[in-house]
């Protein structure tokens, strides 16, 4: 009976020692198992922002006719469609169209490499080169397609990693397949290997300036800035007001102002140490339905910010979301008898598309690099800086305007916008030395206008 009873405590033991061990391999696996999908979703994502950085250079390099410029765009081709092709070296998927995904970022990196270049050597791109880089813009645009549709099908669970491991069974191959795999294949016999590639980097809004040239008038304390936002806001919409902190540290040092409203609703503003300005203000609301235009909106902003003292802002891009329009404004300055606008001095205003209520306003651009500029007497014309453009683009609009560098300077320009290929773009003159200065690819949606 001692005997079974040592088998039987013996035999418990080993039951419970294997499912504890078996918990604790189930537990590890499921564990290995979610950081490799965390990975392959890293991974993927970096993809899809690499592959849309290569469409909106590759629509670059179809406008741009500046050799500077144009070795400037195919080199950062050159660089995305490396990152691209890393990251899709991560991902499970095995199949003979993928093959071909990545045969096009190595044609795309190679022959962008080759043709930056020509530029740099001084040496014009010819109607071939153009073409190529069209068909490659082309086969880029759907590619981009193919990869946004599977993220939405990714996110939405209908498509897994275990999917998409097995060649031949995944909606990627399937997609990819439909797209045109000879767009590029004629590309090979131009390719060159150089060496000592230039990377100057790119221009870019960079709207951040260690001299806050907008900001003016006195240091004030807490309770003048609770003066100022009871002003903003109107003291008889307000049930209670609090100072919940200060930032010191901020691009901009700011007190931060709560408010309750009559109706219990909640307002965060900030408010600038130096002048008593406004930095930005922010309330949520439950947007239920849109019923004024996108030109109400935009009126009732124009409105709103001649109400609060800024004054000459030109409405430049918005975007839509949630049934709020936030519309971007930029300072306009009087040149003879044009205005020229200074993108660097930059408002962003919320509108309600229900009743155009204002829900928020931010404006650290503009107090970072307002100031009236010394506009030089430009050394070439209009005309002739749209001379220098490719002559394949269909002009629709030209102005004048002031466009920051990530170097923290600004250069006068003449602005061209227009179309070639069904895309839409704005380029830049620089009016004294007529030399390309950036070129930003617009992308008109249902939602607003962006640029890239």
């Amino acid at each position: 009976m001692r005997k079974n009873k040592i088998i039987t405590f013996i035999i418990m033991a080993l039951i419970i020692l294997s499912l504890i061990l078996g918990y604790n391999l189930y537990d590890k696996s499921r564990a290995y198992k979610v950081s490799t999908e965390n990975n392959y979703n890293m991974a993927f994502y970096e993809l899809v922002d690499y592959m849309q950085n290569v469409k909106t250079y590759l629509a670059k390099s179809l406008i741009t006719s500046d050799d500077k410029h144009g070795a400037e765009t195919l080199t950062h081709i050159w660089r995305e469609a490396n990152l691209a092709q890393t990251y899709l070296s991560m991902l499970p998927m095995e199949s003979q169209e993928l093959e071909n995904t990545e045969k096009f970022l190595n044609q795309v990196s190679e022959y962008s490499y080759a043709l930056s270049r020509k530029n740099i050597n001084n040496e014009d791109l010819s109607e071939d080169d153009f073409e190529n880089l069209k068909n490659l813009y082309s086969y880029s645009v759907d590619l981009s397609n193919v990869l946004n549709q599977l993220s939405a099908d990714i996110e939405s669970g209908r498509v897994t990693w275990k999917d998409l491991k097995h060649d031949g069974n995944t909606l990627f191959a399937q997609q990819v397949s439909n797209v045109s795999q000879d767009s590029f294949g004629a590309l090979e016999e131009n390719f060159h290997e150089y060496s000592g590639l230039i990377y100057d980097g790119a221009f870019s809004e960079h709207l951040s300036s260690a001299e806050k040239k907008g900001l003016q008038g006195d240091s004030i304390n807490e309770e003048q800035a609770k003066q100022k936002a009871e002003e903003f806001i109107g003291k008889d919409k307000i049930k209670e007001i609090t100072t919940f902190e200060t930032s010191e540290n901020s691009d901009i040092e700011a007190y931060m102002i709560g408010i309750k409203t009559n109706e219990d609703e909640n307002i965060n503003i900030s408010i600038s140490k130096i002048g008593g300005l406004i930095i930005f203000m922010n309330y949520d609301k439950n947007v239920e339905a849109e019923v004024i235009s996108d030109e109400e909106a935009k009126a009732k902003a124009q409105e709103f910010l001649n109400s609060k003292g800024f004054q000459n802002m030109s409405p430049t891009y918005y975007i839509k979301q949630g049934g709020i329009s936030t519309i971007n404004f930029a300072y306009e300055q009087k040149y003879n008898d044009e205005s020229v606008i200074m993108y660097a001095d930059l408002i962003k205003v919320k509108v309600a598309l229900d009743d155009g209520e204002i829900l928020g306003i931010e404006t650290s651009g503009y107090l970072n690099n307002h100031y009236e500029r010394n506009l030089v007497t430009p050394r070439i014309t209009m005309d002739e800086a749209r001379q220098k453009l490719n002559p394949d683009l269909e002009i629709t609009n030209q102005r004048l305007a002031f466009i920051p560098t990530e170097w923290n300077t600004e250069i006068f320009c003449y602005e061209f916008q227009g179309k070639i290929d069904e895309i839409d773009f704005l380029t830049y003159i620089n009016v004294e030395t007529g030399d390309e200065a950036d070129t930003l690819v617009i992308t008109n949606t249902e939602n607003g206008t962006l640029t890239e």
